[in-house]
Formats: structure tokens, sequence, C-alpha cells
């Protein structure tokens, strides 16, 4: 038996990852995206560490990450604006898939990212 909670059917829906250099930069980019209706809802996560290769040497920085609940169509404009707001020459915005959630909380992000 399957559950009510969870949806069969593959959806548009996709989780994107950003990080940021600040809490001040992460909430500045999730009032963004979310009042422009590019994500229906953005997490910001408490500080962490990443290390990553930039021009050749290994770096290490705390950054905050943010996960913002939005569709494929709604990816390409996000990505521009975060763009054009964030303070990284080239920040990490990348999207996974959601393939299957609950019916409510999918009709939720969908009707949330109407304007």
């Amino acid at each position: 038996m399957k559950s009510s909670f969870m949806s069969n059917d593959v959806t548009d829906a996709i989780v994107v990852f950003m990080t940021a250099a600040n809490v001040e930069e992460a909430t500045r980019l999730a009032d963004m995206v979310v009042g422009a209706h590019l994500a229906a809802c953005v997490q910001i996560l408490p500080e962490m560490e990443s290390i990553y290769r930039w021009d050749g040497k290994i770096e290490r920085q705390s950054e905050i990450l943010l996960l913002a609940k939005t569709t494929r169509a709604k990816f390409e404009e996000l990505e521009r604006e975060v763009r054009a707001l964030h303070s990284y020459d080239t920040p990490e915005i990348i999207a996974v898939p959601v393939t299957t959630g609950s019916p409510a909380y999918l009709e939720w992000l969908n009707t949330s990212l109407q304007p």
C-alpha cells in the first residue's frame, strides 16, 4: 500500500543549492528569490566550512548554505538574478530534481511561484 503523502509522478520541482559568504548575503538572496516568485521557500542553514580548489590552490572558507524550492522553469531566471547580486565570481547554484513528494506540498510550491 502506498503512502497518501507521496506522489508517484515525477515533478517539475527542484531544490537549488547555493552558498553565500555570510548570513547577510544569504538573507538578501533568499528575500530576493522568494519576493520575486523565483522560489517558494528558501532555507538558510548555519555556517559551515567549505574546502575547495580555486585558482590551483586548496581553499577553506566559512559559508552559509541555502536550499531553495522551485521548479525547472524558474531555474534560469533564479540563477541570473542570484548571480547579479552575489559577491562571488562563480557562485554555487546547482539543482537536484524532486522525483516525488507530498501532493499538497508540491501544489503549495507551484501556487507560491505564481505572481
